[in-house]
C-alpha cells in the first residue's frame, strides 16, 4: 500500500486549489444568495484539462488516474458544491459512462469533444415518481424505423439549462421490469427537447438543476447506448462512478468546514481565551479530523479499485455513505461552533450546512447504502463481472 500522492497529482491539488481561492471563493457568496450559475467556470474548468481529467488521451482527456478525478472533486467543492456537482455529472456520471459503454463511433462523435471541454455531458435517470425505484421510471422510448421516439420526463438534473448532451434512461419494453431499460445518448438542439430549472432550492443554489422534456424526440439508433434492455445495468455502473465523486466532494467539504472552524477558533475569544481552547468545542473539531481522514481512504481505496479495473460498488457505496453522513456532521458542528454568527452568511459554514444535506440523499440515499452493505456482509449481495467493465488506467501507456 502507497499512501503517498505522486508529484503529478499533487500538482494538479495545487492547481485546481488555486483556481478555486482565485475563481470561486471571492464570488460565490453572491451567486448562492443570487441563485446563479455562472456557466464560464466550466470552460476554465476546461482550459486547465480538468473536465476529462481521467478519460485518456486518446479520447480528448488529460489521461490521469481515477484518484485525480477524486482529488478535483475535493478541491472544487471546497469551493462550493455546484462546481463539484458540475464535474461530477459531465465526468462522472456522462463522459466514464462513454468510456465504459460506447462503441468507437460515440466515443469519437461524443466522449472526445466532452473530454476536451468543447462539449457538456449531464444525466437524465431520476423522476417525479422514480428515484432509489429505478424500475417506476415512465420515461418510454418506442422503436420506429430507424429511430427511437423518446416520451417521458426528468427532474433534478443538474446542468439541466446547459449541457449539451444527456445520457437519458427509458423504458423501450415495460413487460420485462428493469430489464427493460435502455439508454440513449441525447442531443439538447434536437426538436422536443426541453428543460426548466428548479427555483427556491435549500442547497447548492448556485447550480443548475431541473428538470427535462422530451415530447416525441427521434432519438437515432446509433445513439443507443449498450443494447436494448442494458439500461439498468448502465445505470448502476454509472453511479458507481457518480458515487465515487460525491464522496470525494464531501471530503472536500469536510475539508472547508475544518478551514472555517479552526480560523474562527483562532479568532474568536470567550471567558478570556480563544475558544478552541475550549474542550468542548475542541471535541467538533477533532471529530472532524476523524471523519475527514476516514473518509478520504475509504474514496482513494475505490479509486484504487477503478485504477485496477476492478468491480468497486461496496467499496464506492460504504465510501459515499459514510463521508456525505461525515460532511454533513462536520456542517452542522461548523455552525455550531460559529454560534449565532453562524446562522448568516457573513460566513460560510450556513452554506457549506445547506450544501451538505443533498448528497446524502442524491445517488443513492443514505438508506439505500446501508441496506446495499449490509446485505454485503450477510451474503444477500455479490457482484458479478460486467461485460463492460470500466477501462483500468494504464500507468505504462501514460508513462510513455
Amino acid at each position: 500500500m502507497n499512501f503517498e500522492f505522486s508529484e503529478e497529482q499533487e500538482l494538479l491539488r495545487t492547481t485546481v486549489r488555486n483556481f478555486v481561492d482565485k475563481e470561486i471563493m471571492p464570488y460565490v457568496a453572491d451567486w448562492d444568495r443570487d441563485g446563479k450559475f455562472d456557466p464560464s467556470i466550466m470552460q476554465r474548468l476546461s482550459d486547465l484539462g480538468l473536465m476529462g481529467v481521467c478519460i485518456p488521451e486518446q479520447y480528448g482527456g488529460s489521461g490521469m488516474d481515477y484518484n485525480a478525478l477524486a482529488i478535483v472533486c475535493e478541491e472544487l467543492e471546497r469551493g462550493d458544491t455546484a462546481f463539484r456537482t458540475a464535474v461530477s455529472v459531465h465526468t462522472g456520471l456522462n463522459s466514464m459512462s462513454l468510456l465504459q459503454w460506447g462503441n468507437e463511433e460515440q466515443k469519437q462523435k461524443y466522449l472526445v469533444p466532452q473530454a476536451k471541454g468543447e462539449k457538456v455531458g449531464a444525466f437524465g435517470l431520476t423522476e417525479p415518481g422514480a428515484g432509489s425505484d429505478v424500475a417506476s421510471l415512465q420515461t418510454t422510448a418506442v422503436k420506429d424505423g430507424d429511430y427511437y421516439v423518446l416520451n417521458g420526463q426528468k427532474t433534478w438534473i443538474s446542468l439541466c439549462d446547459t449541457a449539451d448532451h444527456f445520457l437519458v434512461f427509458a423504458y423501450t419494453d415495460k413487460s420485462k421490469k428493469h430489464h427493460g431499460i435502455s439508454a440513449f445518448i441525447v442531443e439538447r438542439s434536437w426538436d422536443g427537447f426541453s428543460s426548466k430549472a428548479i427555483k427556491g432550492k435549500h442547497g447548492i443554489r448556485s447550480g443548475n438543476t431541473g428538470e427535462l422534456f422530451f415530447d416525441n424526440v427521434k432519438v437515432p439508433k446509433e445513439n443507443l447506448l449498450g443494447e436494448e434492455g442494458e439500461g439498468f445495468k448502465i445505470a448502476m455502473a454509472s453511479l458507481d462512478n457518480g458515487r465515487f465523486t460525491v464522496a470525494a466532494g464531501a471530503v472536500g467539504l469536510i475539508m472547508a468546514c475544518l478551514e472555517a472552524s479552526v480560523n474562527y477558533c483562532h479568532e474568536r475569544k470567550t471567558f478570556g481565551k480563544e475558544i478552541g481552547k475550549h474542550q468542548l468545542v475542541q471535541q467538533m473539531v477533532a471529530k472532524m479530523e476523524a471523519g475527514l481522514q476516514m473518509s478520504r481512504l475509504l474514496v482513494y481505496r475505490a479509486g484504487e479499485l477503478k485504477n485496477q479495473g476492478k468491480r468497486n460498488t461496496r467499496e464506492t457505496s460504504l465510501a459515499k455513505w459514510q463521508a456525505c453522513d461525515f460532511a454533513n456532521k462536520a456542517a452542522d458542528d461548523a455552525v455550531q461552533i460559529h454560534g449565532a454568527y453562524g446562522y448568516s452568511d457573513e460566513y460560510p459554514v450556513e452554506r457549506y450546512l445547506r450544501n451538505s444535506k443533498a448528497p446524502v440523499i442524491y445517488e443513492g440515499t443514505r438508506e439505500i447504502h446501508t441496506v446495499m452493505q449490509a446485505e454485503y456482509v450477510l451474503g444477500y449481495r455479490k457482484d458479478k463481472p460486467l461485460n463492460h467493465m470500466l477501462p483500468a488506467w494504464d500507468k505504462e501507456l501514460v508513462s510513455k
